[in-house]
């Protein structure tokens, strides 16, 4: 290990800077430096050498060279204990340069500023800094690199114990940290000019989302599988990721991703909803004004399954309705807002995870939904559409009345948000019963009367899919089915349609698929 003798600074984020220059000072450590922080740390009273009296050469084109100088990364890319280097060092008169703390112009907050031009983001993509992030990055055997302030502590630890020096495990870590600082301000930039093409395709090329660690998670679905939450750089304030958890335990890596689909169909209606998840599916959902009443026809559609649930509101929960979710066990409650009596009820189960998120913006464009596999990822619009009454066609002789059309609605919304295939059977803007997941759309209708708790004479039926043939529409008119709403698309469409016309059953198509896989 060599001691750091001479450290660069050249910093856009100057957060805890003056502190660790200044002790870099004290311990004898010369500091080069440049623009903005060199005129900082002179008015610090910190000893600083700006970087164009080291080199000789004048920073020139408003600053966007000044670094790029072979005494700069000569000083940082030289190995120290190789003869040639050395030799190339002395005869250039370059110095080596054992420190260097770089972050990058902060062209993430630039291109989020409103009215923020083409020029201003252009000007803020920082060229000298990169090139010497990246050369001090691969010279780690020598070099001490760091992008991130909170480093800086750790760092200073280690050389005030140990004569100057970093570790070598200290500085590959940074190393690495460094190589994934400057590879998300590539793909930010990326992003970024992907959206000012005339073509604005969402499936380029090369496809680079950026993510950051937002928490380290016990487990991942199992006990035996480590997990952590990344959050997306640029995640709107409506997205799970950006929850307020405001009591409860430590989420899990499966409350997560039902609070996720909770969250998701809630807000898909206009109206106040309830949802309750299990295992990702709604075992209940209901529409209505009455938030007590609607919550407790939520979970009547499935009250065993209800236990240990993820409950999903689109309205203030209210104090009657805290009080009547605790009669039984629930993982999470995630809501816009809650009533301060609510969150007094809600503390007397401590453990009982109680999330706060707004409501999305409706009129935000959508984004691609991402789904791994191995050794690649699929991407594909978010199935964001929602149905159009102008286009809802009725298939069969009879039509249904106001009021099933408006059942038929509720039905295919809640639909969209099951596993396929999914039957949903409804009655009064409430779940009945729910089929999911079955390999066979029979199945999957006979699923939802068997787990209906209340019967399903009379009720609507939505299909996510489809129905390949009759045999789903004769057990439906069985279960005393009143009206069935479906894409349509079938080859046999008229031997199904055929089939409500003889049971006397209104039948809609919608032309739109829900498959959820």
């Amino acid at each position: 290990m060599h001691p750091i003798k001479r450290a660069l600074i050249s910093v856009s984020d100057k957060t805890g800077i003056t502190e660790f220059a200044r002790s870099l000072s004290d311990m004898g450590v010369e500091i080069l430096s440049t623009g903005g922080t060199a005129r900082l740390l002179k008015e610090q009273k910190i000893p600083v050498t700006m970087v164009s009296d080291y080199t000789g050469f004048p920073e020139i084109m408003d600053g966007r060279v000044k670094t790029l100088h072979p005494r700069v990364h000569g000083g940082i890319l030289a190995k120290r204990d190789n003869e040639e280097h050395k030799q190339a060092m002395d005869t250039n008169g370059i110095k080596p340069i054992d420190l260097v703390a770089i972050n990058l112009y902060p062209f993430e907050q630039t291109v989020n500023k409103e009215g923020c031009t083409l020029e201003d983001a252009i000007e803020n993509i920082d060229i000298g800094g990169p090139a010497m992030v990246r050369a001090s990055s691969k010279n780690f055997a020598y070099v001490t690199i760091l992008v991130n302030p909170d480093d800086y502590k750790i760092v200073l630890e280690e050389m005030k114990s140990n004569d100057n020096k970093v570790s070598f495990e200290t500085r590959k870590r940074l190393s690495r940290d460094a190589f994934s600082h400057t590879a998300r301000y590539d793909g930010l930039i990326a992003e970024y000019l992907s959206g000012q093409l005339e073509d604005k395709s969402k499936f380029t090329p090369k496809f680079q989302k950026t993510y950051e660690l937002f928490q380290n998670l016990r487990y991942g679905e199992n006990p035996h599988q480590e997990a952590s939450f990344y959050r997306e750089v640029g995640a709107r304030e409506s997205d799970i990721v950006s929850a307020k958890q405001l009591q409860g335990k430590e989420l899990s890596f499966n409350n997560i991703v039902d609070i996720e689909a909770a969250w998701r169909l809630v807000t898909d209606f206009e109206d106040g909803a309830v949802a309750i998840i299990k295992h990702t599916n709604p075992c209940g959902a209901a529409c209505g004004d009455n938030q007590l009443e609607t919550f407790i026809k939520a979970r009547e559609t499935d009250s065993t399954s209800a236990f240990g649930g993820i409950l999903g509101f689109n309205r203030t929960v209210t104090a009657d309705v805290a009080e009547e979710i605790l009669k039984n066990f629930v993982e999470a409650v995630i809501a816009p807002n809650f009533e301060p009596k609510a969150l007094e009820i809600f503390a007397a189960k401590k453990n009982i995870r109680v999330m706060e998120l707004p409501l999305p913006n409706k009129d935000e464009p959508s984004r691609l939904d991402i789904k791994k596999v191995t050794g690649g990822v699929l991407l594909q619009d978010e199935d964001s559409i929602n149905l159009d009454p102008e286009k809802i066609k009725v298939a069969g002789e009879v039509k249904p009345t106001e009021a099933q059309m408006k059942d038929l609605k509720f039905a295919w919304t809640v639909a969209k948000h099951v596993k396929s295939n999914a039957i949903i059977y409804v009655k009064n803007l409430e779940t009945v019963g729910i089929g999911a997941g079955q390999m066979s759309r029979v199945d999957s209708a006979r699923l939802a009367v068997e787990k209906a708790n209340k019967p399903v004479k009379g009720c609507v039926m939505a299909s996510d899919a489809f129905f390949p043939f009759r045999d789903s529409i004769d057990t439906a008119a069985k279960a005393g089915i009143s009206a069935i709403i479906q894409p349509g698309g079938s080859i046999r469409d008229e031997e199904v349609v055929q089939a409500a016309n003889e049971n006397k059953i209104p039948m809609v198509f919608t032309g739109i698929r829900h498959f959820k896989h």
